[in-house]
């Protein structure tokens, strides 16, 4: 059986992902960076295409970095590579400190389908052209997609595997797993991260964040902004967001921050001043009695999420 890395959290603020890789514990999600529509809108975005003109995303993306994010995720399926393509655009050749996450394992058919796809050699070649596109000889982090279930999670896994010891892939994540899958593939390769839906109203892998928790094993909520009716006015949310001098959004950040010492939220954002935002929420901090209040409150409405953000995530 493959154990998992001794890792721990460095500080409140940081976190040594897989043993070797300290990162500060807001990073930022590049999905919403190719949500383009050709309008300017980003209504009805399918993370299909680039925007035309790329100089905002780009300059987002040298912001993000100069503020302090050290970790930042994307996929070869968002905008079919052209996401990775505008990262290293931007910031290649990366400072050091910089962890750049990519995930394989999902096909684009058409622009409203996301289809896993595991076989093994197909994610070997998915890894070799994302490392074309981001212009590096070895990816800190891959993670599977999405586990495709025609295929045993040990030859997925196995396959980045393969090109770990090769030294084309750093460390080894899954996106969107159950403790059960999580367990199953520990026992084929040291699994450096989980990434899962999880915010204030989408808790149902409550379990796997304690899961990965007692590992030591860094957890990647996805959507950690998405907290429907608690950011509405009068809400719980917005009341501590008074009380501390915060936004709601920061708030909802610093809960994560303060659900366990592995949480490192990956929020998008296209503007930069909502990504000043959300790197101020390592400046929030709630004290028990709050995390409480706040507990109490999203206990009361549905679990779970959007399941279509879900899939494309």
């Amino acid at each position: 059986m493959t154990t998992a890395p001794d890792i721990t959290p460095l500080s409140d603020d940081s976190f040594l992902l897989a043993g070797d890789l300290p990162v500060r514990r807001i990073g930022l999600g590049t999905m919403r960076l190719t949500d383009a529509t050709g309008d300017g809108t980003h209504a009805g975005a399918r993370i299909w295409r680039a925007p035309a003109d790329p100089s905002e995303t780009i300059a987002l993306l040298r912001r993000a970095v100069e503020l302090g994010v050290q970790l930042i995720d994307t996929a070869d399926a968002y905008a079919l590579g052209e996401s990775e393509e505008l990262i290293a655009q931007a910031l290649h050749p990366y400072r050091d400190d910089l962890v750049i996450a990519t995930k394989v394992g999902n096909v684009r058919p058409t622009p409203t389908e996301w289809v896993p796809l595991g076989h093994p050699a197909y994610l070997k070649q998915q890894v070799e052209l994302s490392l074309r596109r981001l212009r590096l000889e070895r990816i800190d982090l891959v993670q599977i997609h999405r586990l495709d279930p025609n295929y045993p999670i040990a030859d997925q896994v196995g396959a980045l595997g393969e090109l770990r010891e090769e030294g084309k892939i750093r460390h080894i994540g899954l996106s969107e797993v159950t403790v059960e899958q999580f367990e199953e593939a520990l026992r084929t390769a040291p699994i450096a991260a989980v990434q899962n839906l999880y915010n204030l109203t989408a808790r149902d892998h409550d379990a796997v964040v304690d899961q990965t928790a007692g590992a030591g094993i860094a957890f990647l909520p996805f959507f950690p902004l998405a907290i429907g009716g608690l950011a509405r006015t009068g809400s719980i949310v917005e009341a501590i967001a008074r009380e501390l001098d915060a936004t709601p959004s920061q708030v909802a950040l610093a809960w994560l921050l303060h659900r366990a010492p592995n949480v490192l939220p990956i929020p998008g954002t296209t503007s930069v001043a909502h990504l000043e935002e959300n790197l101020g929420a390592a400046r929030v901090r709630l004290s028990q009695e709050q995390y409480q209040r706040i507990n109490e409150a999203s206990e009361a409405t549905v679990p779970g999420g959007d399941d279509a953000q879900a899939s494309a995530h």
